[in-house]
C-alpha cells in the first residue's frame, strides 16, 4: 500500500508533467464508480451472476431508469458482462467480468474503512453543522 508521500509524490509528478486531468486514473475510476449505485451493483454480483429483477430486488431504492444507466456503465467500463439469452421473452443476466472482479477487495478495503470510521465522521459533521449555524456577525448601522 502506497503511503501518504507516496501519493503526494505521484500528485506532484502528474502536476509537473502537466498531465491531463482528465486521463487521470484514479479521476476516470471514481467517474465510474464514485456513483450513489455502481459499487451497490457491484457487491450484489460478487456471489454470481443475477438477472435485472434479482438486481433490482437487492437494491430496492433504486429505479428502473437508474438501474439501466448505472449497469450500462458498468458494461462500458469493462466491469459487468451483459448476457441475452434467446428465450421468449428473453431474459439478460449480468454478471462480473475478472476486471470487475479484481476491484472487489479494494471495494471492501473501502468499506472496511467507512464502517470504522462512519461514527468519527457523522461527529464531525454534527460539530462542522453546529459552528455553521452560528448567527453571522451583524455589521453596525449608522443613524442617518
Amino acid at each position: 500500500m502506497k503511503s501518504g508521500a507516496d501519493l503526494l509524490s505521484g500528485l506532484k509528478q502528474w502536476q509537473i508533467l502537466q498531465l491531463d486531468p482528465a486521463a487521470c486514473p484514479m479521476r476516470d475510476l471514481l467517474d465510474c464508480i464514485g456513483d450513489k449505485w455502481s459499487t451497490l451493483m457491484m457487491i450484489a454480483l460478487a456471489e454470481g451472476p443475477l438477472r435485472f429483477s434479482a438486481l433490482q430486488r437487492s437494491v430496492p431504492d433504486i429505479s428502473k431508469r437508474m438501474l439501466t444507466q448505472t449497469l450500462r456503465n458498468l458494461e462500458r467500463d469493462g466491469l459487468i458482462l451483459r448476457q441475452v439469452f434467446p428465450t421468449k421473452p428473453p431474459s439478460v443476466e449480468y454478471r462480473l467480468t475478472p476486471l470487475g472482479r479484481s476491484l472487489l477487495d479494494p471495494i471492501a478495503l473501502l468499506i472496511d474503512w467507512a464502517e470504522r470510521s462512519h461514527s468519527e465522521i457523522r461527529s464531525a459533521r454534527t460539530r462542522f453543522d453546529a459552528n455553521s449555524l452560528e448567527p453571522a456577525p451583524v455589521a453596525p448601522t449608522t443613524a442617518a
